[in-house]
C-alpha cells in the first residue's frame, strides 16, 4: 500500500502560478501510474494529468494542456503538479491518486489510493 499526501494548495490570482506536491509514504511512488484529479463543488471528479510509473508517458486533460506539467522526484518520493496561467476554472480540490496496475488510464474510479486533496482557489 501507499499513503499519500497532497500540499501546496492555496488562493491564487488568474494568471499566477502553484506548485502542488504528494509525497507518498510506505512504497515507493514509481511503483505506480499517479495521477492528479480536481473536483469542484457540484461537480464530479475529473481527470488533470497523470504520470507513468516508469516516468516516460505523461499525459493531460484538453483544459491543463501547455500550462500544467506533472513530474516526479524518485529521491523524495513525490509527485509534483506545477500549474502555470491559472484560471478561475482552475478552482477545484485536487486529489493525488495512485493505480497500481499495468494500464495507464485517466478514469478517477480505476485508481486505488488517494491523498486527502488540497484547496486551489483563483481569484482576485
Amino acid at each position: 500500500q501507499v499513503q499519500l499526501v497532497e500540499s501546496g494548495g492555496g488562493l491564487v490570482q488568474p494568471g499566477g502560478s502553484l506548485r502542488l506536491s504528494c509525497a507518498a509514504s510506505g512504497r515507493t511512488f514509481s511503483s505506480y501510474h499517479m495521477g492528479w484529479f480536481r473536483q469542484a463543488p457540484g461537480q464530479e471528479r475529473e481527470f488533470v494529468a497523470v504520470i507513468s510509473r516508469s516516468g516516460r508517458i505523461t499525459s493531460y486533460a484538453d483544459s491543463v494542456k501547455g500550462r500544467f506539467t506533472i513530474s516526479g522526484d524518485t529521491a523524495k518520493n513525490t509527485v509534483y503538479l506545477q500549474m502555470n496561467s491559472l484560471k478561475p476554472e482552475d478552482t477545484a480540490v485536487y486529489y493525488c491518486a495512485a493505480r497500481d496496475h499495468i494500464m495507464l488510464v485517466t478514469t478517477a474510479r480505476s485508481y486505488d489510493y488517494w491523498g486527502q486533496g488540497t484547496q486551489v482557489t483563483v481569484s482576485s
